[in-house]
């Protein structure tokens, strides 16, 4: 239309022929005949009215050609909506659209006017999210202060926000801290505000979620990775200066800073449980929230699109667990925080890898699963399944109770006697392995003699713990030094005797 306005202005205002109009403007001189014919059948000189658009200006020189050019628009608000739904392209949409009206826009024309609407509507549509595809996490810039009932002590709890994609539902809650143990019950929770497991979770590059970042090859945490494992669900996280790429959650992080957070800037809380009951009560009215540019509001998006798009949740919650080696023991025990734990007596003196949770305890071998314990809540308490005792268990090298009786009786009688109380004291045979291997073991450290002296002196204080015959052994001053010689002597001159209250 602008080089039309052009024609008709070298024309009419200039007085140009049509040869130099058209050399002019670089159009064909059949071109600028034509529009100054149809000016002219429409009654068009120069100037032009200043009301007239280029519309109008279409309309007056093309009349059956605009008449076909104002077809039926396509709602381009349901279009958004369907192409958030697994599946739905754009060309799928259109030969719907073409269906009902087969004068409407070509697909060309359709895609063009479609990404002109998504310009014009709200900044947050910018980017294209399919329904249950993506999960954005990040935690808040922003901190809230727990004050310590009893002591006043201020601790800054961190706020973990995640954010689905296609809907914008988000969660969001206080944690003590972005350690490894948070950031993963931040994400089970998470998963189960939502009810499902989306395709893929985007992180950003903390620690906690990448142990190296790499532009093309991330290496996750561990604990992380077994945490996707466990849902089924990938880790994409986000480039490194590359603030694009979690735009979703950098948006709902400011949403929750203003909405939430600015809301309870004048409040005191006392404990986590106390700051997330506050949460969840604005988290609720920020997603029931009515949109001010699109309809419905984050709640009512989320049960459209994103709920029957996200995967079902495994039957079992993940749980953080930390992972060691340890060495099976003799007596076909690990020892694990204090506590010991059973496994096959095949095993005696290979590595074993141990998973450890809050409640449980896996034990693995060559990644199989070989034993399985309850958490042990007190040092030294022991977690035995029978099953894995030999049949004739008293026959491992050197643990058979009569075995150990019988070193001990070569070393001394109070040494036996020591052991014998070690073995009438435990619940079961098992628990005083470990400790007479300790005392005849004192043997080799010290003296066949010191060690005897030793336990002379443990049976007269009554107790028979590997750690006090030890002390016991590097104290004394001679091994040799009989238990009279070492009497203490009750002669002294601030001792007053039974005399004095006569």
């Amino acid at each position: 239309m602008r080089k039309i306005r052009e024609i008709l202005r070298l024309r009419f205002a200039a007085g140009l022929s049509a040869r130099r109009i058209a050399r002019s403007i670089d159009v064909a001189r059949s071109t600028v005949s034509e529009v100054l014919q149809r000016a002219s059948d429409g009654g068009l000189g120069w100037p032009l009215p200043l009301d007239l658009d280029d519309a109008q200006l279409e309309a007056r020189l093309y009349p059956s050609s605009a008449a076909s050019m104002t077809p039926c628009l396509p709602d381009f608000a349901h279009v958004h909506r369907e192409l958030a739904r697994a599946g739905v392209t754009r060309d799928l949409l259109w030969r719907e659209y073409k269906a009902q009206h087969p004068e409407g826009l070509g697909y060309t024309a359709f895609c063009v006017r479609y990404r002109h609407w998504r310009q014009a509507a709200d900044p947050v549509m910018r980017f294209e999210h399919r329904a249950g595809e993506k999960l954005f996490v990040d935690y808040a810039g922003h901190t809230v202060p727990i004050i310590d009932r009893h002591t006043g002590e201020v601790h800054a709890a961190q706020i973990f926000v995640a954010v689905l994609g296609c809907s914008n539902f988000t969660f969001a809650e206080a944690t003590a801290s972005q350690a490894l143990p948070d950031w993963l019950g931040s994400h089970v929770r998470a998963l189960r505000f939502f009810g499902g497991v989306p395709q893929a979770i985007v992180p950003d590059n903390l620690r906690s979620a990448v142990s190296r970042a790499h532009r093309y090859e991330p290496e996750l945490n561990p604990a992380y990775a077994e945490f996707a494992e466990h849902y089924g669900v990938t880790i994409l996280p986000a480039r490194v200066r590359r603030p694009r790429d979690k735009a979703k959650v950098e948006g709902a992080v400011l949403i929750v800073e203003r909405w939430i957070l600015a809301c309870l800037r004048n409040r005191q809380f006392f404990s986590l449980d106390e700051l997330n009951a506050a949460i969840r009560e604005l988290l609720n009215a920020l997603n029931t929230r009515p949109f001010k540019k699109l309809a419905g509001s984050r709640q009512s998006r989320f049960i459209e699109l994103d709920r029957p798009a996200l995967a079902p949740l495994p039957p079992r919650a993940y749980e953080f667990a930390t992972w060691k080696c340890a060495k099976v023991h003799p007596d076909y025990h690990i020892q694990v925080d204090h506590a010991y734990y059973s496994v096959p007596y095949t095993l005696i003196a290979q590595q074993v890898d141990v998973r450890i949770t809050a409640q449980m305890l896996e034990i693995f071998k060559d990644r199989q699963l070989i034993a399985t314990h309850p958490r042990a809540t007190r040092r030294g308490a022991r977690r035995t399944v029978d099953a894995h005792r030999p049949v004739k268990h008293r026959a491992v090298i050197d643990l058979t109770l009569q075995r150990l009786l019988d070193r001990a009786a070569a070393i001394g009688p109070a040494t036996a006697a020591v052991l014998t109380e070690q073995f009438n004291r435990k619940a079961h045979p098992e628990e005083a392995l470990r400790s007479a291997q300790g005392i005849l073991r004192l043997e080799k450290d010290f003296s066949a003699a010191a060690l005897e002296a030793a336990c002379i002196k443990a049976l007269a204080l009554k107790s028979y713990s590997y750690r006090l015959l030890r002390n016991l052994l590097t104290t004394t001053s001679s091994p040799d030094e009989s238990e009279q010689t070492r009497q203490l002597s009750l002669v002294h001159d601030n001792v007053r005797g039974s005399d004095y209250f006569h």
